[in-house]
């Protein structure tokens, strides 16, 4: 196994596939059906994550992002199947909204021991048309198991968490963790973060399998995050701009 990732059993047929050894500390997902596979994300594209998901199952494995941005998608040329909301077709295939240069600073925004075939110079942002456009509501069949899309816009404008309605696991991308959540960007909405964190409150969630950092959180920090959002709008606070306000187990970016 490559060290540079760790990998979690969830159940027997889910497995989260961590980097914890850099800054962003994202997580990727492997959902397996009996048919097919699922990889929720690919992470920064620092170290084979297909040399990973090779170990875990043998069942063709399609991409699924949460959303096109950088510290999501690093994986993806090693993949063959790579689908993503129709909103953010554009920044995957040509109009990426950062610059090479932006993103390189930000993977070493703080020291990490990359991998020693770690190149920062062929580091490239991953461009290409994807395969599949999902929308809301799209349910994706992979052999006893489904999973949902839930569009969930603020982060990004395609941002979605995928819902596995047997098991109510919520994969929450950047939408729901420990940490501080971002609605800053230009290309961000904070009214909509909110609106789509009170969408997700209407699904029934055993689990939350954030996008970074802790792995294991309570369903309870979903009612948290709404409620801290629902106390900035009362504030007249959300809006871009406002600041970062600090509420404990998470914080908010405007």
């Amino acid at each position: 196994m490559n060290s540079w990732f760790e990998i979690e059993e969830i159940d027997s047929d889910t497995f989260a596939i961590s980097e914890y050894k850099h800054w962003e500390s994202p997580h990727s997902y492997l959902v397996c059906g009996t048919r097919r596979a699922v990889l929720i994300d690919t992470g920064l594209g620092v170290s084979d994550i297909k040399r990973e998901t090779d170990t875990l199952t043998s069942l063709p494995v399609s991409v699924f992002n949460t959303h096109v941005h950088w510290d999501h998608i690093g994986g993806n040329r090693l993949f063959d199947h790579v689908a993503v909301h129709g909103l953010e077709k554009d920044w995957i295939t040509d109009r990426f909204p950062l610059s090479l240069e932006t993103v390189k600073k930000n993977l070493t925004r703080f020291p990490c021991e990359f991998p020693k075939d770690f190149d920062l110079e062929k580091y490239t942002i991953y461009q290409s048309l994807p395969d599949l456009l999902f929308f809301d509501g799209d349910v994706f069949d992979l052999g006893n198991r489904t999973i949902r899309v839930i569009h969930t816009p603020g982060h990004s404008p395609g941002h979605c968490c995928f819902y596995d309605p047997d098991r109510k696991y919520l994969f929450s991308g950047d939408l729901i963790y420990k940490g501080c959540l971002d609605a800053f960007y230009p290309s961000t909405d904070p009214f909509l973060f909110y609106s789509s964190v009170q969408k997700v409150k209407n699904f029934r969630i055993s689990k939350i399998l954030p996008g970074h950092y802790h792995l294991h959180i309570t369903t309870g920090l979903l009612s948290e995050i709404e409620a801290g959002f629902s106390e900035l709008n009362r504030l007249g606070q959300l809006r871009h701009g406002a600041g970062i306000f600090d509420f404990g187990d998470f914080r908010i970016h405007l």
